[in-house]
């Protein structure tokens, strides 16, 4: 799904340092913004209103205010009009400047959020869009649990009671760090990177059965989480299974698509005895490998195969003799 965003989460973000103060225009605040992109209406307010969309966050600074200024009171309110008019999704004011009154009436009148920034314009622009690029990227969740395992993305998925979160309960033990547990929330970024993280109800908490809720951040402090992280493989955890067949070599590699994005993916087996923490950690410390461009599948494969094909060719030369 993609996330939805209005006007309203402007003002009330706490992240990204938009400063926004609410001029006018509260009954706007539901307006939903669909673009990530921003736009400047220099000539907008002068009458060309064909370039607008209005489903973009409009930005007035320095040069728009003077334009304004300079008109006279019956130019500036027909300008002023004409562009409210156009049912903005939402307007920011930069350098925290003063309105002539005709512009917060019609946004007024408009019911179009109007907002004030202090900060410069460049500035303002950079922080609005690196806020909607976030909030509007393609989303899902899965039921699983994420970790930084040195410093890989690890996303561990099976049924209800395999062992996902006592496995990511021992690598905090082993000093690595949770991201999310329970229900991870998955955002696209570009079209071959997925991150996730913890919804803000259960972040940084865990379901241990037999100890109930825990507190990661609180029992192991601040080093022991982290906000969100590079999803990099998958590690699928299944009841062991006699008859079952498990990759042995690793030569052919699985993958696991979440939002178009192919992860690399292992299926491991879990019954009592095995070390799982230990396992999570090696193949994470194998997929740092084969992010360097190591297979050591495949290497281990070339090498027999050529050590196959010696032996081949030096039992041929010895039948040659005996000829």
């Amino acid at each position: 799904m993609i996330n939805r965003v209005t006007a309203q989460d402007l003002l009330d973000d706490t992240e990204h340092g938009l400063e926004l103060t609410l001029l006018a225009g509260e009954a706007g605040t539901k307006r939903k913004i669909d673009s990530p992109r921003i736009q400047k209406p220099g000539l907008a307010l002068a009458g060309y209103v064909e370039s607008i969309n209005p489903h973009r966050v409009h930005i007035l600074g320095n040069t728009e205010l003077t334009y304004l200024m300079r008109l006279s009171p019956k130019e500036l309110r027909h300008a002023v009009r004409r562009f409210f008019n156009l049912r903005i999704c939402a307007v920011v004011v930069t350098n925290g400047q003063e309105l002539p009154a005709e512009v917060i009436e019609e946004a007024e009148q408009s019911q179009t959020a109007l907002f004030v920034s202090q900060l410069p314009t460049s500035s303002c622009i950079a922080r609005v869009q690196n806020f909607l690029e976030e909030t509007l990227q393609v989303a899902t969740s899965v039921h699983g649990v994420l970790c930084d395992v040195l410093g890989v993305g690890v996303l561990l998925l099976g049924h209800s009671g395999v062992g996902k979160s006592e496995t990511a309960l021992d690598l905090v033990l082993r000093g690595h760090r949770l991201v999310a547990d329970d229900i991870v929330e998955i955002k696209s970024k570009g079209t071959d990177s997925i991150y996730g993280a913890g919804s803000d109800l259960i972040k940084h908490h865990m379901e241990i059965r037999g100890l109930g809720i825990i507190n990661i951040k609180d029992m192991f402090g601040v080093a022991a989480v982290r906000e969100r992280k590079k999803i990099e493989i998958v590690i699928e955890l299944v009841d062991w299974d006699e008859n079952a067949e498990y990759e042995r070599l690793g030569i052919d590699e699985e993958h696991y698509e979440i939002l178009d994005v192919r992860v690399p993916k292992l299926t491991v087996p879990v019954k009592p005895g095995r070390n799982m923490a230990g396992i999570v950690e090696v193949a994470a410390r194998n997929q740092l490998l084969k992010m360097q461009g190591h297979h050591a599948a495949r290497a281990f494969q070339e090498r027999l195969t050529r050590e196959i094909e010696r032996r081949e060719q030096e039992a041929g030369e010895v039948g040659d003799d005996v000829e």
